[in-house]
């Protein structure tokens, strides 16, 4: 069996293209390689040909997409012939919704707030407009409601086989409340004039038998239906009285009768605009078809991880990937509880892998959960990019990027703005359902009832646009010291930026955050409802984070795009190596077992398109000029109408970036294409000329054809042949820097992370574009042939082909295997560089008990490449200073640097700790 703590996992996207039985045959692969854990994307049953598996429909079942419960008996086994463990995305935080395939949600809105699973939602039941019964809205229209009636798209059924009664708009099934069949049916007998047929008689006695208000309930639904099946002939009636409500232009009273019956159901039909400023559940950040689960109800968490308990109890999962736990009412209660179930599950006790998706902002520190090893790895892919970036060449690009975008290169005011536009469009919905919430507790007290519901809005968005990371972690008992310190910090900066009078609001808000106000003597606002709001807030500011940062401010500020990746900083500079080498000692004290990460599925951009990027300030000077040179060439492809430039200035110095990360051997109709779906993803995502809430046809228009026109060599030759000379150039330095990338995940504290494909070159671009599929036949069959002797020298000559990365790789998951503890327990050691060229290389040493492995690595590659017009010349100056480690002679105490990189930008070396520095080699870190 694998180790409890993976050596090295590896992804797998499974989809209906990519099944268990795909996942199978790669297996040997997997192995061979050097990886011990599968790390899967989610595969429970997920929406009709998901691509990704996060919009589960229902947690109890695999994914029949992917081959049901045979297809995952072989995967298993294949699984366990090779020694390799399973690592499950699970997602705890929301379920698919609407449609025609979630049986809770289907439940839900047969029968409201009476469902067992309506308070498996998190649904505000008494927070829909217009409307004196509570529900649901349903934001799934595609035009107004009255016009969806007008035209007959929404349209009342029987379903002959369950004897039930629900409306269909296309493909969303929106079941009747049984409480209003009997109303039905006597309308259908009636306008099918069946009242003297025996089917009819029987119909109408059936109806009669359930009068009343909320008849037939949900004891009695059962029997009604079941019998309702039972009448011979009804089928034939009901389809003919249906007519009665068959809406539609010129049927104004069935119109009306359709109408009237959709009124009294526990949910409000509506068009999907309105999610922005009225829905009342919960999502996944701003998709309305994935709706927030309350883990925190005990029945909800049973019924939503009764297979992975099965799955634990089998043997047949290692470990959890706990995706967004920041949505989570309480992340640290649902850790607890999850243990608690894996501990039961099993019939020893036996370690459990458990790492979480979450961001962690600059400064801040990562909880410590019950049970999680880490997180995935995004802080670990920012460090490693900021400490191989040259930063003397920033200055350069903040000043280019301000003549080639007028967009100053400061950072706060683009994020800002952006979530500023997210508070107003995306997310309006749920901050009004927390402006509503902080009235109504304002207005429970004497002493507070005077603050103004729109001086509370204002008060409580100034706070959530200076809340500076995702969330924070308050529990019913009340907030930590670190909490609570961080609450205060922001409402100072909130009150700093308020005009208003201030009367005591922000403190009034303040003590409602920190739960002050739910304190005994202060019990008096309403101590739940205090609870509520707080706890509410909590999982707002994540979404309002992820939506304002990662997927707008990152598409509008475009200094340097190797910097705007999940969990990083835009403007972030160049980290020096000592702070690099302070963070891994803590990660290695603190967080040994964590994923390292340089490439995901949310990743913005390949690992190494990222590493081309990272080059540019090295060659900033050039880079300069040649945008300037670029917009020169390429003023006539601009596209323009009235106002409109597109691209605007901004989005065109993004697209040089994107094209010099991407560029492929060959430029053709693929990459074009490809090229077009990334530029108008990413315009709607900066929300500015265009938006997926409000798209503008003719900017993207503009474009695409600003693409086609750029990428054409008869109407760009000059711009194709400059650009295609500088990216050779770039590349060079972009793989050194990739193989330095490599080499600190590899071998850094932590569980390296591979996604599926990266051994060879990963150049992709953002979703969908990294999900392509991934030829393994070719990977295994090079694997096969260079992993007996790799011939560095016959790697490097072809080393655009990707060879050289999958053998660097396999050589380090080698080393990974050969010394188990050492990576899994071991120390993180600095290691001393001299020389002329130390600024250069990072070097230290994994060390446990007389066991070391020593790791170098270059960066900064431009002076050694003549700008990277050649390959590494090997004249670097320095060594690495190795005093307490036996590393060949027994009385050498450096590496010289030209010994090291004689071949290769990095280096390892396994080594023995001498004796007499054995408790020196220990270093500030723990053994795990």
């Amino acid at each position: 069996m694998p180790s409890a703590i993976p050596r090295a996992t590896y992804r797998l996207q499974l989809n209906e293209n990519f099944t268990f039985d795909d996942a199978a045959a790669v297996a040997p692969y997997l192995k061979a390689l050097g990886i011990s854990h599968v790390y899967a994307s989610p595969f429970l049953k997920a929406r009709a040909h998901s691509q990704h598996g996060y919009d589960i429909v229902d947690h109890n079942s695999l994914n029949p997409e992917l081959g049901g419960d045979a297809a995952f008996e072989r995967f298993s086994a294949a699984l366990k012939r090779n020694d390799l463990g399973l690592i499950l995305d699970f997602v705890p935080n929301h379920m698919g919704v609407h449609f025609a395939d979630n049986p809770w949600w289907l439940d839900v809105l047969e029968w409201g707030p009476a469902s067992p699973y309506a308070d498996f939602f998190d649904i505000d039941w008494d927070l829909l407009p217009y409307r004196a019964k509570g529900g649901v809205l349903l934001p799934i229209l595609g035009n107004s409601y009255g016009e969806a009636l007008d035209k007959g798209e929404i349209e009342l059924r029987y379903d002959a086989g369950s004897g039930s009664f629900a409306a269909w708009y296309y493909e969303h099934r929106l079941p009747i409340a049984p409480e209003r069949y009997s109303e039905i049916l006597r309308i259908i007998a009636s306008a099918a004039g069946a009242g003297n047929e025996p089917a009819g008689r029987a119909i109408l006695e059936l109806a009669a038998r359930y009068t009343g208000l909320r008849h037939p309930d949900r004891g009695e639904a059962p029997a009604f239906k079941a019998a309702l099946r039972e009448i011979d002939g009804a089928e034939a009636i009901i389809t003919r009285g249906l007519e009665a409500y068959r809406a539609g232009a010129g049927r104004e009273a069935q119109t009306k009768a359709l109408h009237s019956l959709l009124e009294r159901q526990h949910y409000r039909l509506g068009h999907w605009r309105l999610a922005t400023s009225e829905i009342n559940y919960r999502r996944f950040f701003d998709i309305n078809t994935l709706a927030g689960l309350r883990v925190e109800n005990v029945r909800a968490f049973k019924a939503a991880h009764a297979l992975i308990r099965r799955l634990v109890a089998a043997g047949q999962l290692q470990g959890i990937r706990l995706d967004h736990i920041d949505g989570l009412h309480d992340p640290a209660q649902y850790c607890r509880r999850l243990l608690r179930l894996i501990r039961d599950a099993q019939e020893t006790r036996a370690p459990f892998y458990l790492v979480m998706e979450k961001i962690v902002g600059e400064g801040e520190r990562l909880p410590e959960f019950p049970g999680m090893h880490g997180t995935t790895g995004y802080e670990s892919l920012n460090l490693i990019s900021r400490v191989l970036l040259d930063g003397k060449g920033l200055e350069t690009l903040d000043e280019t990027w301000r003549q080639a975008s007028n967009v100053a290169p400061d950072f706060a005011p683009v994020l800002r703005a952006a979530k500023q536009r997210v508070m107003e469009t995306l997310l309006a919905s749920e901050f009004t359902v927390l402006g509503r919430l902080l009235a109504r507790i304002a207005g429970g007290h004497y002493t507070t009832r005077d603050f103004s519901a729109d001086s509370l809005r204002q008060a409580l968005e100034l706070y959530v646009l200076h809340f500076p990371v995702y969330r924070t972690y308050i529990t019913a008992a009340g907030p930590s010291s670190n909490d609570r310190a961080l609450i205060a910090e922001t409402i100072g900066k909130a009150k700093a930026d308020w005009f208003g009078a201030d009367e005591g609001v922000f403190d009034f808000l303040q003590d409602a955050l920190t739960l002050e106000l739910a304190t005994k003597d202060r019990a008096t606002h309403g101590r739940e409802r205090v609870r509520r709001f707080a706890l509410k807030v909590q999982q707002f500011t994540g979404p309002m984070m992820a939506k304002s940062l990662e997927d707008t401010a990152f598409y509008r500020y475009h200094r340097l795009l190797a910097l705007n990746e999940v969990g990083g900083d835009a403007a972030a500079t160049s980290l020096p190596v000592k702070d690099f080498h302070d963070a891994m000692q803590a990660r290695a004290r603190d967080f040994p077992h964590g994923m390292t990460a340089t490439a995901t599925h949310d990743t913005k951009r390949g690992e190494d398109a990222r590493a081309r990027l990272l080059a540019l300030p090295e060659l900033a000077g050039e880079w300069a000029s040649l945008v300037g040179r670029w917009k020169s060439f390429n003023a006539p492809h601009i596209v323009t109408e009235g106002n409109m430039r597109s691209p605007s200035l901004a989005f065109e110095y993004m697209l040089y970036q994107a094209l010099i990360g991407a560029w492929p051997e060959t430029i053709d109709a693929d990459f074009l294409a490809r090229m077009k779906a990334y530029a108008i993803k990413a315009a709607r995502e900066a929300k500015v000329e265009t938006s997926w809430l409000n798209p503008q046809p003719s900017y993207e228009r503009g474009v695409e054809t600003f693409l086609e026109r750029t990428l054409d060599e008869k109407k760009s030759p000059e711009f194709l042949s400059s650009i295609e000379t500088f990216t050779r150039r770039i590349s060079t330095i972009g793989i050194l820097n990739s193989l330095s990338q490599l080499t600190l995940k590899a071998m850094m504290p932590g569980v390296p992370d591979f996604y599926q494909g990266t051994e060879f070159w990963d150049y992709s671009l953002v979703d969908p574009d990294n999900r392509r599929p991934v030829d393994f036949k070719a990977r295994e069959a090079e694997l096969a042939d260079i992993s007996k002797q790799p011939r560095w020298d016959d790697l490097i000559t072809r080393a655009s082909d990707g060879r050289i990365k999958l053998a660097w790789t396999h050589h380090l998951l080698t080393l990974r295997k050969t010394h188990p503890d050492l990576f899994a327990n071991g120390n993180y050691l600095p290691l001393e560089v001299t020389g002329p060229h130390r600024d250069h290389v990072i070097a230290f040493a994994r060390v446990h008990r007389r066991e070391a492995v020593i790791v170098a690595a270059m960066r900064w590659f431009s002076p050694f490449t003549d700008g990277g017009r050649t390959w590494l010349n090997g004249a670097i100056e320095g060594a690495v200073r190795i005093e307490g480690l036996h590393a060949g002679a027994p009385s050498r105490t450096e590496l010289p640097f030209a010994e090291l990189f004689a071949e290769l930008p990095v280096a390892t070396r396994e080594a023995a700790v001498r004796r007499a520095y054995k408790k020196a080699a220990r270093g500030p870190g723990r053994a795990a």
